[in-house]
């Protein structure tokens, strides 16, 4: 395991950009703050570990604020529609939601949206060449819903990638950002996706700075699209220090 039991999660905050924004109310109507109490450009506290899955190739667990996922890793096994050769591996993904992972009990289910972007995500970071003809399963599952859960996701589930030992060109980190009136917040926890009005997701391979995937709903501007991914590229640099430190200390803890 990556981390011991107790240890503190860890942030992975941008640096502040020196910009100043209007509030979301203007004049004294109310000074407006998040939920739980973060800045704006504050990220909740990331939390990992690797080898949550005995039964699973490799697997990780992952756990920001209320946002808890746990990915597991099978293969890479010979693949079911392999009946013609072929050069490279196949990628399959799968993201799920556990009946008691949102406020509304009994409504777990699979999500083939999220599936299709954490394919999407991890498929240039992969190096699939290296086990041709054969497939790598990655299940993810969303334990609780507390917000930004796809970022999680395919921050796990790259994580359970690497711990399952797939070549990879890089880790793949992701963070999102809601566009609330006038203002951008980073890593929104439900309450707040609830009320945006955008909303931007930057998934990239932080120690090659590429963006393997960039999405984004609403309506933005040309200048707040830039700042939003300089907070998403700041912030996934960070979080992929983390990421590779959890793999370093589940490495150490094995030769022990």
């Amino acid at each position: 395991m990556a981390a011991k039991p107790g240890s503190a999660p860890t942030t992975y905050s941008p640096s502040l950009i020196q910009k100043t924004r209007p509030p979301i109310f203007k004049d004294n109507d109310l000074d407006w703050v998040r939920p739980d109490g973060r800045g704006f450009h504050q990220c909740r506290p990331a939390f990992f570990r690797t080898g949550a899955v005995n039964s699973a190739s490799g697997s990780a667990y992952a756990e920001f604020g209320n946002t808890k996922v746990i990915v597991s890793v099978f293969g890479p096994r010979e693949s079911k529609k392999a009946m013609m050769y072929s050069d490279i591996g196949r990628l399959n993904c799968n993201v799920s939601y556990t009946t008691f992972a949102t406020p509304v009990r009994g409504q777990g289910s699979d999500h083939k949206e999220f599936s299709s972007m954490l394919h999407k995500a991890l498929e240039g970071a992969i190096m699939l060449e290296t086990f041709p003809k054969t497939t790598v399963d990655v299940f993810a599952l969303v334990l609780e819903s507390g917000g930004s859960d796809l970022p999680v996701v395919i921050s796990c589930a790259s994580l359970a990638l690497a711990d399952a030992g797939i070549m990879m060109y890089d880790l793949v980190a992701a963070v999102s950002v809601s566009c609330l009136g006038k203002n951008l917040v980073i890593d929104p926890i439900l309450e707040e996706e609830s009320y945006q009005d955008g909303s931007l997701m930057l998934t990239c391979m932080p120690s090659r700075y590429e963006v393997t995937q960039l999405i984004f709903t609403g309506e933005w501007s040309t200048l707040d699209i830039n700042e939003a991914m300089q907070l998403c590229l700041d912030a996934c640099g960070k979080l992929g220090k983390v990421m590779r430190s959890c793999l370093k200390e589940a490495a150490s803890a094995s030769q022990e």
